[in-house]
């Protein structure tokens, strides 16, 4: 056996027996009321304690940014076209993989860009409660 490795055993075997001891539960356990899940990641995924995919994390914490896109986003408010009927979403530069897309506003609404979510209306057709009114343009 290589002359590092069995300097280092002791110490890795420690490491093992140290990630044993919190011990999930067995999946057969956890019910609704008893479930406690993770925090939940941009993507949604939250997993309760029993799940096998939370193993990756026994040695070190989940990291999770609460500054998720999505919700900077949400925050900024619609963007008015005036009079246009159509306007261009180009989303910075070309280079980041944001094409520019043509959203055509005729309808009454907000519509918003598939790619980068930034939502334009048009003052002349969309009035009051139409701000309501929701469209996803790809």
């Amino acid at each position: 056996m290589n002359r590092a490795l069995q300097l280092f055993r002791p110490q890795l075997s420690s490491v093992r027996l140290s990630s044993s001891l919190t011990k999930a539960p067995a999946p057969s356990e956890i019910t609704k009321e008893n479930a406690k899940f993770d925090e939940v990641t941009h993507t949604g995924q939250a997993w309760d304690q029993a799940d096998y995919r939370l193993q990756r994390f026994d040695i070190s914490k989940k990291q999770v940014n609460p500054n998720i896109a999505m919700h900077l986003i949400a925050e900024r408010p619609p963007k008015d076209c005036g009079n246009e009927r159509i306007v261009t979403c180009d989303g910075g530069h070309p280079a980041l993989g944001h094409p520019r897309v043509f959203i055509n506003l005729d309808k009454p609404g907000v519509h918003a860009c598939g790619y980068c979510g930034n939502r334009f209306y048009n003052s002349h057709v969309t009035k009051g409660d139409d701000m309501n009114i929701h469209h996803l343009n790809c």
